[in-house]
């Protein structure tokens, strides 16, 4: 079974909820074990607050880029989750180009740091976790990926 979607979202605190469950209706109607659901959910809505608090706004010239894109994809035994927003990205981590890999860990936070602590959840509750900037036209990506476990009886796509 393969389920995919993409949400092109305002950066506004409001939006983060709508991505949030989205997912959980998504692994829900996919049969994945809630627990795994909820580190999933926890972690995407880490992501979406970085891209509201961080992800820049608008460019000069009224473009309107205050935006961030969260995408999902369900495809066998992994889900694999992206968001990407249009701010300065992470600082000291290079642009990422077609094929080359982005860093695999942020900057770590000192233990006192007023920001970084949602970074360090996302690696916690993922399997997987990179953190880049796009190439072009700038901004952050946090890509996270998970094995999913299934919980016990049909899920309603089997049905």
């Amino acid at each position: 079974m393969s389920i995919w979607w993409s949400l092109h979202l305002r950066r506004e605190a409001a939006s983060v909820p709508l991505a949030r469950r989205l997912l959980l209706g998504t692994m829900e109607t996919a049969g994945v074990d809630p627990d795994v659901s909820y580190d999933l959910s926890v972690a995407l809505t880490e992501a979406c607050a970085n891209a509201v608090e961080h992800g820049g706004g608008g460019e000069a010239g009224g473009t309107g880029r205050a935006a961030y894109r969260v995408t999902a994809y369900l495809d066998g035994e992994t889900c694999r989750i992206e968001v990407a927003d249009s701010g300065p990205g992470f600082p000291g981590v290079a642009a990422a180009l077609p094929g080359a890999e982005t860093a695999s860990a942020p900057m770590a936070p000192s233990d006192d740091a007023e920001h970084g602590r949602g970074l360090r959840l996302i690696e916690e509750l993922a399997d997987h976790v990179q953190f880049g900037n796009r190439s072009g036209r700038g901004g952050a990506v946090v890509s996270f990926d998970k094995i999913l476990k299934w919980k016990d009886g049909p899920s309603l796509l089997m049905a």
